[in-house]
């Protein structure tokens, strides 16, 4: 797939795995495939393993690598992946390359993790993996109100392959700034807070937004995204109204229950586990309960 291709392709619903995990708390191979495949089936086209809702820093290398593999199977040309990688350098080119290998068609670079991040490291870091895989598409994840326009634009200068950015600070006005101090059209630009956000972002400028409700619910992220695309704002925003409440559960305590909602909602459907890995941990029956009633009322489930 061309820079090109990929790129257009992020202008849509970029979808990041849960990871299911078996008694034993290994990867529960079989459920994480019929998730995958259900995602796709309800339309969604770009798909995410090895994101933050795949619980990324508890999965060990090799588990990150077969969680790729999977997705490679179970996707085929149905749609683009696009593999999480991470962690120090090594390891991060380490697994851009085993993306490569594996039939990925990007990666995306979570934020690096240490507490002690300069501006020209951060464009020394990402311009590192991003070289190690140059015919592979590249997408940057912006956590950090630091990284400004000025740090993209000099990373993409220096590495065609970037394509695209999921920005993830909660502030859309800086947003609006970075993205044009980037280049607007330069690259596609996905808002990196899931459905809740999205509206703003899309008002200055995202394309695409990132979901993890689209592990239970993919023709409600899918059906979100076309009236954003559309710019039927009012059609969007009653969506984000039957949404609210899901998403609000995840966004609580700093985000505390992010993955363990998604779980608790795909375990009340029969699709996998709740079990997630510390430090996260399984939600309260109070909270459970919340689960099940909005799910009830979904009806499309």
């Amino acid at each position: 797939m061309a820079f090109d291709d990929l790129s257009e392709r992020l202008a849509s619903v970029v979808a990041i795995t849960v990871t299911p995990f078996d008694a034993d708390g290994a990867i529960d191979e079989k459920n994480y495939a019929a998730i995958v495949d259900r995602m796709v089936e309800g339309g969604v086209s770009v798909v995410t393993p090895n994101g933050n809702t795949s619980e990324f820093y508890t999965l060990s290398a090799a588990e990150t690598e077969r969680a790729l593999s999977i997705t490679v199977d179970t996707v085929g040309d149905r749609a683009a992946i696009i593999a999480g990688v991470g962690h120090d350098l090594a390891t991060a080119v380490t697994a851009a390359k085993f993306a490569d290998r594996a039939g990925a068609q990007g990666v995306m670079i979570h934020q690096p993790v240490h507490p002690y991040v300069s501006l020209d490291g951060w464009v020394d870091y990402h311009r590192a993996i991003a070289s190690s895989v140059p015919e592979l598409s590249v997408i940057l994840y912006v956590r950090n109100p630091r990284i400004g326009g000025a740090q993209i634009a000099s990373l993409a200068d220096a590495c065609p392959n970037v394509v695209g950015v999921k920005y993830a600070v909660p502030d859309p006005v800086r947003f609006a700034s970075v993205a044009r101090d980037a280049g607007l059209d330069r690259l596609t630009w996905v808002a990196g807070l899931a459905e809740l956000s999205a509206p703003g972002y899309f008002a200055v400028g995202a394309t695409g937004f990132t979901s993890g409700l689209a592990n239970v619910a993919p023709q409600l992220s899918v059906q979100f995204f076309r009236c954003l695309q559309a710019g039927e704002f009012g059609a969007a925003m009653e969506i984000w109204e039957f949404i609210r409440g899901f998403e609000e559960l995840r966004a609580l305590n700093e985000s505390a229950n992010n993955v363990s909602v998604v779980k608790e909602a795909l375990a009340q459907l029969g699709l996998c586990r709740r079990d997630v890995r510390p430090p996260a941990s399984v939600l309260s029956e109070a909270d459970r309960s919340a689960v099940g009633v909005l799910l009830n009322s979904w009806s499309m489930l």
